[in-house]
Order: C-alpha cells, then structure tokens, then sequence
C-alpha cells in the first residue's frame, strides 16, 4: 500500500493506492461529504478499498480537494467530479496495460461515482452504498451506461431506504442493465456496528463481476 500524491484540478491531491498484477481490472473508491467528515479513511471507504485490494484490482481511495493533505477548497460536487476524474486519470496513466474499471462511492461518493461512471465508458461496474437520491438529482443517469450495486442500511436514518430502491430500479429500466438493490439489516446511514455486513454483501457482487473483452478506446467519453 502506498501513500500518492497527485496533480489534481486545483491542486495535488492525497491518496492511498494498492498495485495489483499486470493487466489487473482497476478500482476508484469514492469517500462521504467533505463537509461532515468524510475522508478516505472513512470505514466503508477503507472496506470497499480493501475489498477490491482482495480482488487483485488496482485500486485508488483518495481525499477530495481541501480534505486532509489534498490541496484546494469544496466546490459543492462539480470540484470534486473532477478530482475524481483527475484520480482515474491517474490510475490509467500507472495501468496503461489495464482496460476495465470499477467505481464505488459512499453517500456523497457515490452520487460522485455515478456522474464519473457517466463519463468514463472505461468504468464498466459499480458499488454505490447509501447514495442520497433523497438530496441530489441522479437525472443524468438517463440511461445508466452499466450494471452495478446499490445497497443502504434498513434503518438509514438520511437517506429513506425507499428512496434509493426507487433509484435502483429506475435504471434497470435499459435492456442489458440490471442494478442489483440490497439492503443490511439494522444498519443506518453510517453502518455503525454492521460496516462487517456490508462489507460481505459488496465483496459478493464485486466476486460475481466478470468484463467482457473489449478494446481500449482513446479519448471517450459518455453524454
């Protein structure tokens, strides 16, 4: 495990990153709100990070502009879009053999993941846990471009759990996308005391993920 610093839109920014083997699909894990807390070292953004580490991904967690050693200032999402973009980036340039991609987001991350997963054709799944589809506009997943995992605590205090089931089948509505949508029991937004459970129900859909061969495309982008 290495601790990075990279360029990022406004600044270098922090991160933590694991090197898997040659060739090995690579993972982005997004951290809850700068502004309540939220850091890469955050205990489901550590998990996630650890769970792909498990998977033999290339993975990356980083801190968003203006959180701990990451340089700049919040920019009410639109900034740290861009960092996140900045940190694939990042990631392509040291795995240049690497095609495939993964992208997972906690809360506030994961709002961030799904407009990443929107840009980048190159991600290809997702985690997104406890995405607050109560506070934020996930209009622009119109079509959601892959399948992926939306999962929520039970008694998620913040964001209803109804909220982010509604979301999750609004985009299994396209022909060859199916968002999977589970819930851990007694958990609430923060997963106090059941990060363990969670952990056990991302690892075993990220375990069922295989990518299809495809080529490497330059310079794509979604939408």
């Amino acid at each position: 495990m290495a601790d990075i610093m990279f360029n990022g839109p406004e600044g270098r920014l922090e991160g933590r990153y694991h090197q898997g083997p040659e060739g090995a699909p690579l993972a982005i894990v997004l951290h809850p709100h700068p502004q309540h807390g939220g850091t890469m070292n955050n205990k489901v953004t550590y998990g996630l990070f650890h769970l792909f580490v498990n998977r033999g991904y290339s993975v990356l967690r980083f801190n968003f502009r203006g959180v701990g050693r990451s340089q700049g200032k919040f920019a009410r999402g639109e900034g740290e879009l861009s960092d996140a973009a900045a940190a694939l980036d990042w990631l392509q340039s040291v795995n240049n053999s690497s095609v495939n991609c993964f992208v997972a987001g906690f809360s506030f991350g994961a709002w961030i993941a799904m407009q990443l997963l929107m840009r980048r054709p190159e991600i290809r799944s997702f985690v997104a846990v406890a995405p607050p589809a109560n506070m934020y506009d996930f209009s622009f997943l119109a079509p959601c471009p892959a399948s992926g995992l939306i999962v929520i605590g039970d008694q998620d205090e913040i964001v209803p759990p109804d909220a982010a089931k509604t979301l999750a089948a609004k985009l299994s509505r396209q022909r060859d996308v199916h968002v999977d949508f589970q819930t851990v029991e007694g958990a609430k937004h923060l997963f106090g005391g059941k990060v363990d459970d969670l952990m056990t129900v991302a690892d075993a859909y990220i375990g069922n993920v295989s990518f299809a061969p495809i080529q490497p495309k330059s310079g794509g982008r979604r939408g």
